[in-house]
């Protein structure tokens, strides 16, 4: 990366994208929705479940120019869900403020552990313990998405759960590869504490993006 692209990244007029597709959203409270979905690269919270490890180098992933990602992603669908990677490692202000430009409804998917930026309609907090939400994130928080990767992780969804405002809708979600093993006990869990859903990654089963 050169200076130019670094201070054009700096800005936000500039982005790593590492994807960028229309499909349904197959997670969490909007599920089933049609949504264009904006892949950003780059990532250090480093969870050694993740199914998008090639996303983590944000410098194998072009840089692209925020606007025209935007048009391109309007095109399609007025739903935008930003994700990675972790999308808070980059300023959002311009991308997000193009979108609502267009009329888009943005929504992201972040660890919480970088500062918010961008103009954001949804937010979807999935906590990492290997990098904290930072606390000013957790009373903005629409839902709570906490991946249940083993039995401390239903301590970790509850501590959690503890710091997001009330009308947080709380789910848990099962990593992808311990399903079998998980979503009885997470059912369990729900049945004692009602407060709680079920999230499951349909589009793994749709086979779909």
């Amino acid at each position: 990366m050169n200076k130019e692209e670094d201070i054009l990244l700096k800005e936000g007029k500039m982005l790593p994208v590492m994807e960028h597709f229309y499909t349904l959203q197959g997670e969490g409270a909007h599920t089933g929705k049609a949504a264009y979905f904006i892949r950003l690269g780059g990532c250090d919270v480093g969870c050694h479940w993740c199914d998008v490890k090639e996303s983590w180098d944000p410098n194998l992933h072009p840089l692209m120019n925020a606007e025209e990602i935007a048009e391109t992603a309007a095109r399609h669908c007025k739903t935008i869900v930003l994700t990675g990677g972790e999308p808070l490692m980059w300023n959002l202000d311009i991308l997000t403020s193009k979108l609502k430009e267009l009329g888009c409804t943005v929504h992201i998917e972040t660890s919480g552990a970088y500062p918010m930026s961008g103009h954001i309609d949804w937010i979807t907090l999935s906590p990492k313990k290997t990098g904290l939400p930072k606390e000013e994130i957790y009373a903005k928080a629409h839902e709570l998405k906490v991946i249940v990767f083993n039995n401390n992780d239903f301590k970790f969804a509850q501590e959690q759960a503890a710091k997001v405002s009330e009308n947080c809708t709380l789910y848990l979600q099962s990593e992808w590869s311990k399903r079998d093993e998980m979503y009885p006990k997470i059912t369990d869990f729900i049945l004692e504490n009602p407060e709680w859903r079920a999230s499951v990654q349909t589009h793994k089963y749709l086979n779909i993006p």
